[in-house]
C-alpha cells in the first residue's frame, strides 16, 4: 500500500507579522453567536446568513446589512457592543498563539481587529494575550474590512512595506483585506471559506515556527515555517 506524498514545509520571511483577533489569536466563537442569534431572533432574521457574512466584518456594517428598514443602526450595534463587553465567559487563545507571539520580537507585531479598542482589550485580556503596541481597531479606520485600510495603516505603524510584512486572518472579509493590501496573508482555522490564489491555510499555530535573523547591514527578518 503505498502512502500519501508527505507535505514539504512552506516558509515565508517577512519583517512584520499582522493579526487579527476573533477567531485568528482569540476564540470567541460563542459569544459572537450568542450576540447574533440575540439580535436575529428579535427581528426575525436568519441567524445562519448573518454569521456567513459577519466574520472579520465591523459590527456596525453587519447590523446595517441586516437591520429592518427605520432601525436605529447606531443605537443597535451600540447595544450589542455592550452586550460583548460584559461577556468573556469561553475566551480561549487558538492552539500555539501564546508560543508564537511569545517567539516574536513584540516590535514587528500589529493587531488589526474590526472590534472597537474596549471590546479588543477585553478579549484579548480574557485570553491572556497582551495586546500589541502597534494595534488599528475599528476607531482607526474609516473603512472596515474586506477594505485593505487597517492593514495599510498597521503596515506603517511598524515602518514596513506591505509586501514585507504577512496578515495572519481567519474570516473571508479579513483575508480579502491582506490580500487588497498587497500583503502574503495566511488563513488560519475553519472559517477562511474558499481561498484566493497564493493563501495559505493552517488549522491553528501548533504547527508554525519562526525564527529571527539580523544581516549585518542590521535589517530584521522573520522566517516562519508551516
Amino acid at each position: 500500500m503505498s502512502l500519501p506524498p508527505r507535505r514539504l514545509p512552506t516558509t515565508l520571511t517577512a519583517r512584520a507579522v499582522l493579526f487579527d483577533m476573533d477567531g485568528t489569536l482569540v476564540d470567541s466563537t460563542s459569544i459572537v453567536e450568542q450576540v447574533w442569534t440575540t439580535f436575529a431572533g428579535r427581528y426575525g432574521l436568519d441567524i445562519g446568513e448573518i454569521l456567513a457574512t459577519s466574520h472579520g466584518v465591523q459590527a456596525m456594517d453587519t447590523v446595517r446589512r441586516f437591520a429592518p428598514a427605520g432601525a436605529d443602526v447606531g443605537a443597535l450595534a451600540a447595544e450589542l457592543g455592550r452586550m460583548e463587553l460584559t461577556e468573556t465567559r469561553g475566551i480561549v487563545a487558538v492552539p500555539g498563539a501564546l508560543e508564537l507571539l511569545a517567539s516574536l520580537p513584540p516590535d514587528a507585531v500589529a493587531l488589526v481587529t474590526s472590534a472597537s479598542r474596549d471590546l479588543a482589550e477585553v478579549r484579548m485580556a480574557a485570553a491572556e494575550i497582551a495586546v500589541p503596541a502597534a494595534s488599528v481597531t475599528s476607531e482607526d479606520v474609516l473603512r472596515g474590512k474586506p477594505h485593505p485600510e487597517g492593514y495599510l495603516r498597521a503596515a506603517a505603524l511598524l515602518g514596513v512595506d506591505p509586501a514585507d510584512a504577512v496578515v495572519f486572518e481567519d474570516a473571508p472579509a479579513g483575508i480579502a483585506a491582506g490580500v487588497a493590501a498587497g500583503i502574503r496573508t495566511v488563513a488560519v482555522g475553519p472559517n477562511a471559506g474558499e481561498l484566493p490564489d497564493g493563501v495559505l491555510h493552517i488549522p491553528d499555530y501548533s504547527g508554525v515556527s519562526v525564527t529571527t535573523q539580523v544581516s549585518s547591514a542590521g535589517v530584521r527578518t522573520l522566517s516562519f515555517t508551516f
